[in-house]
This record gives C-alpha cells, structure tokens and sequence, in this order.
C-alpha cells in the first residue's frame, strides 16, 4: 500500500471538508491517473470505491472521454455477435 503525505499548510488548504476529504481526493486521483492512462478504468473506479458504471457517470460529469481503443472496439462488437 501506498501512503502519500500531504504537509499540513497543504492540507489546511484544501477546500473540502474534513469528513469528505480522503473520499474526494482518491476520487480526483483516480479521475486523473484514468485521464492519463496510468489505470484502466476498472482498478481506477476500485481506487475510489466506487462500481464502473457510477465512476463512468463521474468521468462524464468531468468531461473526461472513455479511453476506448480500436481493439476494445472489435472486441466488442465480436462479444455483441455472439449474441445475435
């Protein structure tokens, strides 16, 4: 497990209540490291606890894109005819 360590004039800063503040930060964590590609959309919405489909309603209220390549694509629409 990772521990960050946030110095306390930063975190005096931080404009969040003190209950909310750890939920709220691994929220925008997982929103930015999922942004940037560093974790997959799965283990960002575990990071935040959350399920896939709420963490998806949250990237779109971020205006942050499903990363969604040509290969989930295909792979896709192949599960889709198996079902036809």
């Amino acid at each position: 497990m990772i521990k960050l360590s946030i110095p306390d004039t930063v975190e005096m800063a931080i404009k969040l209540p003190e209950k909310e503040r750890q939920k709220e930060l691994l929220k925008l964590l997982a929103v930015k490291m999922y942004e940037k590609g560093i974790l997959g959309i799965g283990k960002a919405s575990e990071l935040c606890g959350m399920n896939k489909l709420d963490f998806m309603s949250l990237l779109k209220e971020e205006d942050i894109p499903l990363n969604y390549d040509d290969e989930e694509l295909q792979r896709d629409l192949k599960n889709l005819e198996f079902f036809k």
